[in-house]
């Protein structure tokens, strides 16, 4: 990451889970190769985390993107009864968009390059899941919300 990225690093005013999720995610964006962005997102489609270079308008745009993917997944999924979303992949020209779900409903938007590793970055995302997502709580997720929105 550079100088100018926004991603949410650990603040005195958080508890010490929220602290934990904002590190794992930016362990994850930071120490994945091929990883451009990260960003987490809750059910009700508005993040409570993210690890992105960009401007505030990038954030949301993912966010919106990521919450949008998970909809469109949810509807086929239960149109024909598939099951609970695991992971999304967009491959596109220059990269891939993976969205992953990460427990109690929310989900992981990553965009990472063409050069990535897919089966790695998946595995990192399945391994974030598993640390991170079994921390998520409705209260959790309420006070991530709240601090990233100020």
């Amino acid at each position: 990451m550079t100088s100018s990225d926004t991603s949410v690093g650990p603040s005195s005013d958080l508890s010490q889970n929220a602290e934990n999720f904002n590190w794992l995610l930016s362990r994850f964006a930071g120490n994945t190769a091929g990883v451009r962005d990260a960003i987490a997102v809750s059910s009700d489609g508005l993040m409570i985390a993210q690890c992105i270079e960009g401007e505030r308008a990038d954030v949301d745009r993912l966010s919106a993107i990521v919450a949008g993917m998970t909809s469109l997944a949810g509807g086929v999924a239960g149109s024909y009864r598939l099951g609970t979303l695991n992971k999304v992949i967009v491959d596109m020209a220059d990269g891939y968009l993976l969205i992953s779900a990460i427990g109690c409903g929310s989900v992981m938007g990553v965009i990472a390059s063409k050069q990535a590793n897919l089966g790695q970055v998946a595995y990192e995302m399945t391994l974030f899941a598993n640390r991170a997502g079994a921390a998520l709580t409705p209260e959790l997720i309420r006070e991530l919300k709240n601090h990233i929105q100020v």
